[in-house]
Protein backbone atom coordinates (compact mmCIF):
# COMPACT_ATOMS: atom_id res chain seq x y z
CA UNK A 1 0.00 0.00 0.00
CA UNK A 2 2.86 2.58 1.21
CA UNK A 3 4.28 1.88 -2.30
CA UNK A 4 1.48 3.37 -4.02
CA UNK A 5 0.14 6.76 -4.39
CA UNK A 6 -3.34 7.17 -3.33
CA UNK A 7 -4.28 8.88 -6.44
CA UNK A 8 -3.18 6.03 -7.95
CA UNK A 9 -5.54 3.10 -6.04
CA UNK A 10 -8.12 1.33 -8.26
CA UNK A 11 -12.01 1.59 -8.23
CA UNK A 12 -14.61 4.39 -6.86
CA UNK A 13 -15.29 7.15 -5.22
CA UNK A 14 -18.61 8.79 -4.35
CA UNK A 15 -18.46 12.27 -4.97
CA UNK A 16 -21.41 15.61 -5.14
CA UNK A 17 -23.54 12.21 -5.46
CA UNK A 18 -22.53 10.06 -7.80
CA UNK A 19 -19.64 7.21 -7.99
CA UNK A 20 -16.47 8.21 -10.20
CA UNK A 21 -13.89 6.57 -11.24
CA UNK A 22 -11.12 6.51 -8.58
CA UNK A 23 -8.81 8.55 -10.77
CA UNK A 24 -11.61 10.93 -11.93
CA UNK A 25 -12.23 12.23 -8.91
CA UNK A 26 -10.27 15.93 -9.38
CA UNK A 27 -10.71 19.03 -7.95
CA UNK A 28 -9.32 22.79 -9.51
CA UNK A 29 -5.86 23.94 -8.15
CA UNK A 30 -7.86 26.96 -7.26
CA UNK A 31 -10.26 25.36 -4.63
CA UNK A 32 -10.76 26.90 -1.35
CA UNK A 33 -10.53 24.15 0.46
CA UNK A 34 -7.02 24.05 -0.35
CA UNK A 35 -6.27 27.69 0.11
CA UNK A 36 -8.06 28.12 2.87
CA UNK A 37 -8.71 24.87 4.75
CA UNK A 38 -12.51 25.56 4.59
CA UNK A 39 -12.95 21.30 4.59
CA UNK A 40 -14.01 19.46 7.24
CA UNK A 41 -13.56 15.06 7.25
CA UNK A 42 -14.48 12.10 8.71
CA UNK A 43 -12.37 9.00 9.79
CA UNK A 44 -14.25 5.51 10.15
CA UNK A 45 -13.14 2.14 9.99
CA UNK A 46 -15.01 -1.01 8.61
CA UNK A 47 -15.38 -4.29 9.94
CA UNK A 48 -16.76 -7.46 8.86
CA UNK A 49 -18.74 -5.19 6.08
CA UNK A 50 -19.82 -3.24 8.45
CA UNK A 51 -18.82 0.86 9.28
CA UNK A 52 -18.62 1.45 12.50
CA UNK A 53 -20.88 4.10 14.17
CA UNK A 54 -21.49 5.26 10.57
CA UNK A 55 -23.98 7.39 11.69
CA UNK A 56 -22.57 9.44 14.62
CA UNK A 57 -19.58 9.71 12.82
CA UNK A 58 -21.85 11.68 9.90
CA UNK A 59 -23.80 13.45 12.44
CA UNK A 60 -20.55 14.83 13.29
CA UNK A 61 -19.30 15.59 9.86
CA UNK A 62 -22.44 18.04 10.07
CA UNK A 63 -21.89 19.74 13.22
CA UNK A 64 -18.51 20.01 11.87
CA UNK A 65 -19.35 22.03 8.97
CA UNK A 66 -22.21 24.10 11.14
CA UNK A 67 -19.47 25.50 13.31
CA UNK A 68 -17.00 26.27 9.80
CA UNK A 69 -20.10 28.12 8.69
CA UNK A 70 -21.47 25.84 5.20
CA UNK A 71 -24.18 23.56 5.43
CA UNK A 72 -24.06 20.16 3.28
CA UNK A 73 -26.08 19.37 0.53
CA UNK A 74 -26.49 15.50 1.39
CA UNK A 75 -28.63 14.64 4.57
CA UNK A 76 -27.14 12.27 6.95
CA UNK A 77 -29.09 9.24 5.86
CA UNK A 78 -27.70 10.06 1.83
CA UNK A 79 -24.25 10.05 3.39
CA UNK A 80 -24.88 6.78 5.98
CA UNK A 81 -26.02 5.32 2.00
CA UNK A 82 -23.02 6.13 0.37
CA UNK A 83 -21.05 5.08 2.45
CA UNK A 84 -22.60 1.41 2.59
CA UNK A 85 -22.90 1.19 -1.25
CA UNK A 86 -19.12 2.56 -1.87
CA UNK A 87 -18.01 -0.18 0.83
CA UNK A 88 -19.46 -2.77 -1.89
CA UNK A 89 -18.59 -1.56 -4.70
CA UNK A 90 -14.74 -1.67 -3.66
CA UNK A 91 -15.83 -5.08 -2.50
CA UNK A 92 -14.04 -4.64 0.72
CA UNK A 93 -15.12 -5.98 4.16
CA UNK A 94 -12.16 -4.57 6.34
CA UNK A 95 -11.92 -1.29 5.58
CA UNK A 96 -10.64 2.88 5.88
CA UNK A 97 -13.57 5.06 5.24
CA UNK A 98 -13.20 8.86 4.50
CA UNK A 99 -16.03 11.40 4.08
CA UNK A 100 -14.63 15.16 3.30
CA UNK A 101 -16.55 18.06 2.47
CA UNK A 102 -15.20 21.16 1.44
CA UNK A 103 -16.02 24.74 -0.38
CA UNK A 104 -15.00 24.64 -3.94
CA UNK A 105 -12.96 26.73 -6.87
CA UNK A 106 -16.35 29.41 -7.50
CA UNK A 107 -14.47 32.13 -5.49
CA UNK A 108 -11.04 32.56 -4.53
CA UNK A 109 -10.07 35.27 -1.36
CA UNK A 110 -10.74 35.19 2.37
CA UNK A 111 -14.83 35.16 1.21
CA UNK A 112 -16.05 32.72 -0.14
CA UNK A 113 -19.75 32.85 0.66
CA UNK A 114 -21.17 31.76 -2.87
CA UNK A 115 -18.72 28.77 -3.31
CA UNK A 116 -20.12 25.62 -3.75
CA UNK A 117 -20.12 23.10 -0.75
CA UNK A 118 -18.41 19.76 -1.89
CA UNK A 119 -18.97 15.96 -0.52
CA UNK A 120 -17.03 12.74 -1.19
CA UNK A 121 -16.38 9.76 0.08
CA UNK A 122 -12.96 7.24 -0.65
CA UNK A 123 -12.59 3.81 1.36
CA UNK A 124 -9.40 2.02 0.64
CA UNK A 125 -8.03 -0.73 2.56
CA UNK A 126 -5.72 0.49 5.37
CA UNK A 127 -3.82 -1.89 8.30
CA UNK A 128 -3.06 -1.36 11.63
CA UNK A 129 -2.47 3.08 11.71
CA UNK A 130 1.24 1.63 13.94
CA UNK A 131 3.50 -1.29 13.39
CA UNK A 132 2.08 -4.10 14.69
CA UNK A 133 4.73 -5.73 16.65
CA UNK A 134 5.66 -1.98 17.57
CA UNK A 135 2.02 -1.88 19.34
CA UNK A 136 1.93 -5.03 20.91
CA UNK A 137 5.05 -3.95 22.86
CA UNK A 138 3.72 -0.06 23.36
CA UNK A 139 4.49 2.62 20.99
CA UNK A 140 6.76 5.90 21.85
CA UNK A 141 5.84 9.18 21.89
CA UNK A 142 7.89 12.00 22.00
CA UNK A 143 6.50 15.52 23.49
CA UNK A 144 5.29 17.50 20.85
CA UNK A 145 6.35 21.50 20.00
CA UNK A 146 2.62 22.78 19.18
CA UNK A 147 -0.28 23.00 21.14
CA UNK A 148 -3.97 22.19 20.78
CA UNK A 149 -5.35 25.73 20.30
CA UNK A 150 -7.81 27.89 22.60
CA UNK A 151 -11.53 27.07 21.64
CA UNK A 152 -11.94 30.95 21.71
CA UNK A 153 -9.03 31.54 18.36
CA UNK A 154 -9.95 28.13 15.89
CA UNK A 155 -13.42 25.97 15.97
CA UNK A 156 -11.30 23.25 18.45
CA UNK A 157 -14.68 21.15 18.52
CA UNK A 158 -15.03 20.94 14.28
CA UNK A 159 -12.96 17.90 12.60
CA UNK A 160 -11.60 20.75 10.26
CA UNK A 161 -8.60 19.91 8.41
CA UNK A 162 -6.54 23.10 9.25
CA UNK A 163 -6.32 22.50 12.55
CA UNK A 164 -4.45 19.13 11.56
CA UNK A 165 -1.49 21.31 10.45
CA UNK A 166 0.22 21.30 13.51
CA UNK A 167 -0.68 17.05 14.10
CA UNK A 168 1.29 16.40 10.85
CA UNK A 169 4.17 19.20 11.44
CA UNK A 170 4.16 17.09 15.36
CA UNK A 171 4.07 13.90 13.88
CA UNK A 172 6.38 14.06 11.18
CA UNK A 173 9.12 15.78 14.01
CA UNK A 174 8.53 12.76 16.11
CA UNK A 175 9.10 10.34 13.65
CA UNK A 176 12.69 11.77 12.64
CA UNK A 177 13.87 11.44 15.87
CA UNK A 178 12.53 7.43 15.90
CA UNK A 179 9.08 7.79 17.74
CA UNK A 180 6.06 6.56 16.43
CA UNK A 181 3.68 9.73 17.46
CA UNK A 182 3.78 13.05 19.85
CA UNK A 183 1.57 13.95 22.43
CA UNK A 184 0.56 17.44 22.25
CA UNK A 185 -0.14 19.57 25.23
CA UNK A 186 -3.49 22.15 25.37
CA UNK A 187 -2.99 25.69 25.00
CA UNK A 188 -2.73 26.04 29.14
CA UNK A 189 0.25 23.39 29.39
CA UNK A 190 -2.07 20.94 30.32
CA UNK A 191 -2.10 17.07 28.52
CA UNK A 192 -4.30 17.26 25.28
CA UNK A 193 -4.17 13.79 22.82
CA UNK A 194 -1.84 12.52 20.47
CA UNK A 195 -1.50 13.93 17.03
CA UNK A 196 -4.57 12.14 15.71
CA UNK A 197 -5.88 9.97 18.74
CA UNK A 198 -7.10 10.92 22.60
CA UNK A 199 -5.15 10.01 25.33
CA UNK A 200 -5.68 7.49 28.45
CA UNK A 201 -3.96 7.01 31.70
CA UNK A 202 -4.18 4.38 34.74
CA UNK A 203 -3.29 4.39 38.32
CA UNK A 204 -4.04 2.34 40.99
CA UNK A 205 -7.04 0.72 38.74
CA UNK A 206 -8.67 4.60 38.35
CA UNK A 207 -8.48 5.29 34.33
CA UNK A 208 -8.17 8.93 33.68
CA UNK A 209 -8.12 11.03 30.73
CA UNK A 210 -7.85 14.67 29.62
CA UNK A 211 -11.56 16.87 29.81
CA UNK A 212 -12.11 17.37 25.97
CA UNK A 213 -12.95 21.13 26.61
CA UNK A 214 -10.37 22.18 23.88
CA UNK A 215 -10.33 18.73 21.29
CA UNK A 216 -12.87 16.59 19.43
CA UNK A 217 -14.29 13.93 22.12
CA UNK A 218 -13.41 10.87 20.08
CA UNK A 219 -16.29 8.37 19.07
CA UNK A 220 -13.86 5.92 20.25
CA UNK A 221 -12.70 7.82 22.88
CA UNK A 222 -16.42 7.80 24.13
CA UNK A 223 -17.05 4.34 23.16
CA UNK A 224 -13.79 3.03 24.97
CA UNK A 225 -15.26 5.21 28.16
CA UNK A 226 -18.37 3.12 28.08
CA UNK A 227 -16.63 -0.35 27.45
CA UNK A 228 -14.46 0.55 30.47
CA UNK A 229 -17.50 1.71 32.95
CA UNK A 230 -19.38 -1.14 31.42
CA UNK A 231 -16.49 -3.78 33.32
CA UNK A 232 -16.64 -1.37 36.55
CA UNK A 233 -13.26 0.56 36.06
CA UNK A 234 -13.55 3.64 37.52
CA UNK A 235 -13.14 6.74 34.49
CA UNK A 236 -11.87 10.16 35.33
CA UNK A 237 -12.17 13.02 33.34
CA UNK A 238 -10.31 15.75 34.43
CA UNK A 239 -7.56 18.15 33.88
CA UNK A 240 -4.40 16.43 33.67
CA UNK A 241 -1.05 18.14 34.20
CA UNK A 242 2.24 17.05 32.42
CA UNK A 243 4.33 16.45 35.65
CA UNK A 244 1.91 13.68 36.67
CA UNK A 245 3.12 11.58 34.00
CA UNK A 246 5.27 10.22 36.30
CA UNK A 247 3.18 8.70 38.50
CA UNK A 248 0.96 6.65 36.25
CA UNK A 249 1.36 3.20 35.41
CA UNK A 250 -0.15 2.38 32.14
CA UNK A 251 -1.19 4.74 29.17
CA UNK A 252 -3.66 4.18 25.72
CA UNK A 253 -4.26 5.80 22.49
CA UNK A 254 -7.63 5.87 21.29
CA UNK A 255 -9.43 6.74 17.67
CA UNK A 256 -10.55 5.44 14.73
CA UNK A 257 -7.16 4.49 12.88
CA UNK A 258 -5.22 3.81 16.46
CA UNK A 259 -8.31 1.85 17.44
CA UNK A 260 -6.69 0.89 21.27
CA UNK A 261 -3.15 1.79 20.97
CA UNK A 262 -0.89 0.80 23.84
CA UNK A 263 2.10 3.37 24.91
CA UNK A 264 5.57 2.77 26.78
CA UNK A 265 6.92 5.85 26.73
CA UNK A 266 6.47 9.36 26.61
CA UNK A 267 9.56 11.40 26.51
CA UNK A 268 11.64 10.98 29.73
CA UNK A 269 8.13 8.75 31.22
CA UNK A 270 7.82 4.93 31.00
CA UNK A 271 4.75 2.97 30.97
CA UNK A 272 3.66 -0.93 31.09
CA UNK A 273 1.42 -2.59 28.73
CA UNK A 274 -0.70 -3.64 31.67
CA UNK A 275 -4.34 -5.74 32.35
CA UNK A 276 -6.40 -2.39 31.98
CA UNK A 277 -5.00 -1.59 28.60
CA UNK A 278 -5.46 -5.15 27.47
CA UNK A 279 -8.88 -5.66 28.42
CA UNK A 280 -9.95 -2.86 26.46
CA UNK A 281 -7.69 -3.62 23.43
CA UNK A 282 -10.09 -6.96 23.65
CA UNK A 283 -13.29 -5.35 24.47
CA UNK A 284 -12.85 -3.07 21.50
CA UNK A 285 -11.94 -5.10 19.39
CA UNK A 286 -14.89 -7.46 20.38
CA UNK A 287 -17.18 -4.34 19.85
CA UNK A 288 -16.28 -3.21 16.41
CA UNK A 289 -17.38 -6.56 15.14
CA UNK A 290 -20.81 -6.87 13.16
CA UNK A 291 -22.24 -9.66 15.68
CA UNK A 292 -21.93 -7.88 18.93
CA UNK A 293 -23.12 -4.40 17.47
CA UNK A 294 -26.49 -7.33 16.30
CA UNK A 295 -26.52 -8.78 19.39
CA UNK A 296 -26.10 -5.29 21.83
CA UNK A 297 -29.15 -4.13 19.75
Amino acid sequence: MASVPFDQLEGFIWMNGEFVNWADAKIHVLTHGLHYASAVFEGERAYGGEIFKLTEHTERLHESARILGFRIPYSVAEIDDACRELLKKQGLRDAYVRPIAWRGSEQMGVSAQNSRINCAIAIWQWPSYFDPAQKLKGIRLDMAEYRRPDPRTAPAHAKAAGLYMICTLSKHAAEAKGFADAMMLDWRGYVAEATGANIFFVKDGKIHTPDPDCFLNGITRKTVVDLARARGFEVVERIIKPEELEGFEQCFLTGTAAEVTPVSEIGPYRFEVGEITKTLMNDYSAAVQPNHAIAAE
